[in-house]
């Protein structure tokens, strides 16, 4: 009876459609969650407490320090921020860590071409024990983010029922419409459900969540990633037609610059989320992150790839023996990336392959840029055989491209 009364509940909402024309690329930026989670002992520890403080000094980051300019605009608040309800029942922040509010933190976002991300969740309590957003608060908190002028919502799903969440996720999205303001709307709801089908419509969560979290958090950790990893490559068949531009998979945030992951790890992640059309939502301390780990999140032919126009997702196309595998992702101009990644714990690995092994079959030569090292491989064809030399825990990751107006000579 449940499963029935959910799945009408679901047929209902598809006249609540979300209509905001956003995130036609998978959206960038920085959230505070995985590096700074609940933090909010500002007297003992006042630089890294959940605080007006702590967004401000990241927003500043993120103008001066050349994010902004490559992509990452959204400064987005995670759980912990919120205080309580008015007396009118609007949600108002903690005034000890938000002294100024949250419209306050917007106009500061917005001044240095920032946009500002917040988060509620669809239950009782958000999943660290705030006010959370039921279905009676559904249409009011819309409007008061949107007098926030805040930029993108996440909604989670902590505390609330399959029922709730099928009703609550299309009723936010059409009351964030019915706001006017253009805010991006992002939906925990598959996770909660499994991430599959038949308790996870793709195409109705398409219409009401510009992007979604399908499955586990992640955790400062390699394997972390790989488990997330591992279950959107087992289930790439469901998961990739469900992306593209206005609706992404999420397969959560980049630990890049934090403590989990080694280098060639680092570097591994940045590659297998940008193959995979993922959502580039950063996670570490902006202040004090490398040059090493700037250069990972910052090289701009990865966020092109990133940002390909087509928007389609990536898969996995050859899994080996040697623990190599390969994914690739089509991108607009006949290009197309292709990461060469390893399982090995061991010693770097020479792969010998061919493009017409990975499934080219085009006549075409091409031309190929290593998107780390920047080396280019010209007069590629199908046929030809190459080795790349992948380290342990590591990628090689390819910009593969024809090259226009070359005249094949007639045999």
């Amino acid at each position: 009876m449940l499963l029935s009364s959910v799945f009408l509940l679901a047929l209902v909402a598809q006249g609540l459609m979300l209509d905001n024309g956003l995130l036609r690329t998978p959206p960038m930026g920085w959230l505070a969650w995985e590096r700074f989670r609940c933090n909010t002992d500002c007297e003992a520890d006042p630089k890294n407490c959940i605080s007006e403080q702590l967004f401000m000094e990241m927003a500043d980051r993120l103008a001066q320090d050349g994010w902004r300019d490559m992509g990452y605009t959204y400064l987005n608040i995670d759980d912990c921020w919120i205080g309580g309800r008015d007396d009118n029942g609007r949600l108002v922040p903690d005034l000890k860590r938000f002294p100024h509010g949250i419209a306050f933190l917007a106009d500061y976002a917005h001044s240095l071409g920032l946009k500002l991300g917040i988060y509620e969740d669809l239950g009782n309590m958000t999943c660290m024990g705030y006010p959370g957003t039921t279905l009676d608060k559904v249409v009011p908190d819309a409007q008061t983010f949107a007098e926030w002028k805040v930029d993108m919502l996440k909604l989670d799903g902590c505390f609330s029922t399959r029922k709730e969440r099928a009703q609550g996720y299309p009723k936010m999205a059409a009351a964030l419409n019915a706001t006017g303001r253009p805010i991006a709307f992002s939906c925990s709801w598959p996770a909660y459900e499994g991430g599959l089908p038949p308790k996870v419509n793709y195409s109705l969560l398409a219409d009401s969540c510009n992007l979604w979290r399908n499955y586990d958090d992640i955790q400062d950790s390699w394997s972390s990633v790989l488990s997330i990893l591992d279950w959107f490559v087992k289930h790439q068949d469901i998961l990739q037609p469900a992306a593209g531009p206005g609706h992404w998979n999420d397969p959560d945030m980049l630990l890049i610059g934090n403590f989990g992951l080694s280098f060639e790890q680092a570097r591994a992640q940045m590659a297998l989320w940008t193959v995979l059309a993922a959502p580039l939502f950063m996670s570490t301390d902006l202040r004090t992150i490398s040059a090493q780990n700037t250069d990972i999140l910052q090289n701009p032919l990865m966020i092109k790839i990133n940002q390909d126009p087509l928007g389609i997702q990536g898969r996995r196309i050859l899994k080996e023996k040697s623990n190599i595998e390969v994914f690739m992702r089509p991108l607009s101009g006949e290009a197309s990336a292709l990461v060469f990644f390893s399982r090995r714990t061991d010693m770097p690995y020479h792969f010998h392959s061919s493009l017409a092994r990975l499934n080219f079959t085009s006549s075409k030569v091409y031309e190929v840029q290593n998107v780390y090292s920047g080396d280019i491989i010209s007069g590629l064809r199908c046929e030809t055989n190459f080795t790349v030399t992948i380290n342990p825990s590591g990628v090689v990751m390819w910009y593969v491209y024809p090259i226009k107006n070359l005249k094949i000579p007639q045999q």
